[in-house]
């Protein structure tokens, strides 16, 4: 991947692993990759991590939306999110820069399982070191989680004083709605579609799935291409609550440079998980009408 994108090893190996484990998974298994990274090369995979998804969950995805193109859309969400997020956070990296971290080398984060001694830490030292810091990263996580969800709930709550009608979600379908004309659809069901594209992105894909499913495998009904770039743009991580995740993952990560960097650029993390889920549903949206 790295040879055909010319991306950075890791950046390149990342975009393969979030596709099986997911955003926070796929961070904590990489802690010791982070911990040896500039803070612009783990913004990188803070964006990236938008567009993930979890293999585990692939089975239920099916089960609610055509499963064809929630495959479909699992290894595009890949390729665009190296695309996006090199447009988006460009970064340029010095060949001696571009290795893969290894336990027991020679930076003092590769050194976390050698005694000041040399000799090989006890297994179940390290084991509950692992344990405890996987403890704390939940915490941090779920902690985060709660909190930007809450934020998103009370910013709905002012809204309604001002008008019911008035929400994150359908705030952000209107400004989603251009885009999803310029998809192909016609006016009723592109504002339908944003309307969708707004609640995903406030809630989570699951909410959506659940709206749709009775009626989104009625090809009559809906159309073809409607049904597959809808499904497509479903099929990844990216909404609020998720970079509530990804800032709270690397909270028990990374340095302190890496985090205040993340945290500026929440902003820069869901444009690029929008970016990423409007060119696949583009690119699938240009094949099935």
């Amino acid at each position: 991947m790295s040879k055909i994108t010319g991306q950075p090893k890791f950046e390149s190996f990342f975009s393969v692993e979030m596709m099986f484990l997911g955003n926070t998974e796929a961070l904590a298994v990489s802690r010791l990759q982070i911990q040896t990274m500039r803070a612009e090369r783990n913004l990188t995979l803070a964006m990236m991590s938008m567009s993930c998804i979890t293999a585990s969950i692939i089975g239920a995805y099916t089960q609610m939306v055509p499963g064809n193109y929630v495959l479909t859309a699992i290894p595009l969400n890949i390729l665009n999110a190296i695309i996006i997020t090199n447009i988006l956070n460009p970064v340029t990296i010095e060949p001696e820069e571009d290795i893969i971290a290894k336990v027991g080398g020679s930076s003092a984060a590769e050194q976390s399982d050698v005694e000041e001694d040399g000799s090989k830490e006890p297994f179940f030292s390290f084991l509950g070191d692992s344990i405890l810091g996987a403890g704390r990263l939940i915490l941090i996580i779920a902690a985060n989680v709660i909190a930007f969800v809450a934020l998103a709930a009370l910013i709905d709550q002012l809204l309604g004083l001002i008008n019911p009608w008035l929400s994150l979600e359908h705030i952000l379908g209107i400004i989603m709605f251009p885009f999803a004309w310029l998809m192909g659809l016609d006016v009723s069901h592109a504002f339908q579609f944003a309307q969708y594209m707004g609640t995903k992105l406030v809630t989570n894909e699951f909410v959506v799935m659940g709206k749709i499913a009775p009626t989104i495998h009625d090809v009559a009904k809906y159309g073809a291409h409607y049904q597959a770039i809808l499904t497509v743009f479903l099929t990844s991580f990216a909404n609020f609550s998720t970079t509530g995740m990804i800032i709270g993952a690397f909270k028990g990560l990374a340095d302190k440079k890496s985090n205040e960097l993340i945290s500026k650029n929440v902003g820069y993390m869901l444009l690029s998980g929008i970016l990423v889920s409007l060119m696949s549903a583009g690119i699938v949206g240009l094949f099935v009408w």
